[in-house]
């Protein structure tokens, strides 16, 4: 029998489970994740207890079938760009332009950047060994660079199309344009970043040290090895950027001529479909580095192809974790708890802005996804949306903001974010939880205050 708050209890026990297990005991993530996935479904009247052991693996073929491929290229690129020498020689780029005190502010407009054509997950795997290399080339700042590269990615994520999420709730929205939606997300995005990412970081930098830990194949002495050699010894800037350059090139190919051009059918949408799947674009990234990784590491081609295969294995476990993560945050989804949380506050008697903004935080904090919650909260509340007193795009923007609220447990980015950067829990919470939730409660602020005073309605 359903009764009326079960989809709460599933919620409070897969949740009080998880923090027993990885807070308290300290237990690997993979048990703790797998063992509170299985408590929730125990716990949830909708799952048969014979069910339970597919729907967990159900949702984690699902994870792994969007992500699997690309996180393990990711561990490739990430350890070849590290050990030839490439993300070193992109750090002293910017370092050489910039200056080494103006660091952060280039992590943090590259990901912004990147990230409108690109997926957040995908920004972070190419700019992770930057923030790394970054960190052994400066001696410090590790928790600065990690937060500005997070929420340079995560923003643009959440407020600019065509970024899929933004634009999948514009196209719900009556009367969100496109072209309007991309101007006020930038607006939004910008100060929202500024905040979130370089303020925050710097603030954090300061109270919070984090070492570098071996992490995506490449110990620490291997990176302070690279960070000392001199700059004739390290790949030329172009080749060094070019698997950056090769996998943003290719999605964008396949974002820009289904999104922008409105091409879905044709030789051209089916090519650029085709080298815009992350997976293949990824992929030809992770061939180009691992063939500078070959020519500047001076290995015999049988150590060099040793070496491809630990990254890979430190790649499927990341995965692994990765994918356990979403797979916990699809059985509370399955619980109901969604709906549940969503149906109550929308009884709640304040504007409709703010209404939105709370329903796709609740969602995001229960079952994890920050695009199942702007989607979810964008069906709820577009039927509404004509009893705005402001351009209907700022509901876009306040769906957008709720959905990136605080990332934790359920949520497969905090896992990945955690294992790429060689993070421990408590740093991941101190520093990528805290910008997720800056970004959230930074752009409702930013939105009310432009909605106030530039309503375009």
């Amino acid at each position: 029998m359903v009764y009326p708050h079960s989809p709460l209890v599933s919620f409070l026990a897969g949740i009080a489970v998880v923090i027993f297990l990885l807070a308290y005991l300290d237990l690997p993530a993979v048990f703790g994740l797998l063992v509170a996935s299985f408590v929730v479904g125990l716990v949830t009247p909708q799952v048969a207890p014979s069910a339970i052991p597919e729907q967990i693996v159900t949702a984690f073929g699902e994870e792994m079938a969007g992500i699997g491929i690309p996180i393990l290229m990711a561990a490739v690129i990430g350890k070849s760009m590290m050990e030839s020498g490439a993300a070193q020689r992109i750090v002293r780029g910017f370092t050489g332009v910039l200056g080494r005190d103006n660091a952060d502010i280039a992590l943090w407009g590259s990901s912004s950047f990147l990230a409108i054509p690109v997926f957040f997950d995908n920004v972070f795997y190419l700019l992770a060994p930057l923030a790394r290399s970054m960190r052994a080339s400066v001696g410090k700042n590790y928790p600065l660079y990690i937060v500005v590269v997070g929420a340079g990615a995560a923003t643009t994520h959440v407020f600019v199309p065509p970024t899929p999420g933004p634009l999948a709730v514009a196209n719900q929205i009556p009367g969100a344009g496109l072209g309007l939606t991309i101007s006020v997300g930038l607006a939004v995005a910008i100060p929202t970043a500024a905040v979130a990412g370089v303020g925050y970081g710097r603030w954090i930098n300061r109270r919070l040290d984090i070492p570098l830990r071996e992490a995506m194949g490449t110990d620490v002495d291997e990176l302070n090895e690279v960070a000392e050699r001199s700059s004739g010894d390290l790949p030329g800037f172009l080749e060094s950027a070019l698997p950056i350059l090769v996998a943003v090139v290719l999605v964008m190919s396949g974002t820009v001529t289904s999104n922008l051009l409105g091409l879905e059918s044709g030789p051209v949408a089916a090519t650029t479909t085709l080298l815009g799947a992350p997976s293949l674009a990824l992929t030809a990234a992770a061939l180009v580095a691992a063939y500078t990784f070959y020519r500047y590491d001076n290995l015999p081609r049988d150590e060099w192809a040793e070496e491809v295969v630990d990254a890979l294995r430190d790649g499927g476990h990341i995965a692994a974790i990765t994918c356990l993560g979403g797979a916990f945050g699809g059985m509370l989804a399955t619980a109901g708890i969604g709906d549940y949380l969503a149906g109550g506050l929308q009884e709640i008697g304040i504007g409709l802005l703010v209404t939105a903004w709370l329903i796709a935080a609740a969602i995001r904090i229960a079952q994890g996804s920050a695009t199942v919650a702007m989607l979810t909260t964008a069906g709820i509340m577009a039927p509404l949306a004509s009893g705005l007193s402001v351009n209907p795009v700022y509901l876009v923007m306040v769906i957008g903001a709720g959905g990136n609220i605080f990332s934790w447990y359920p949520d497969s980015g905090f896992w990945l974010v955690k294992e790429i950067c060689g993070l421990t829990q408590a740093e991941t919470l101190k520093t990528w939880t805290v910008v997720t939730t800056l970004i959230s409660v930074m752009g409702l602020v930013v939105v009310l205050v432009l909605s106030t005073v530039l309503p375009l309605a």
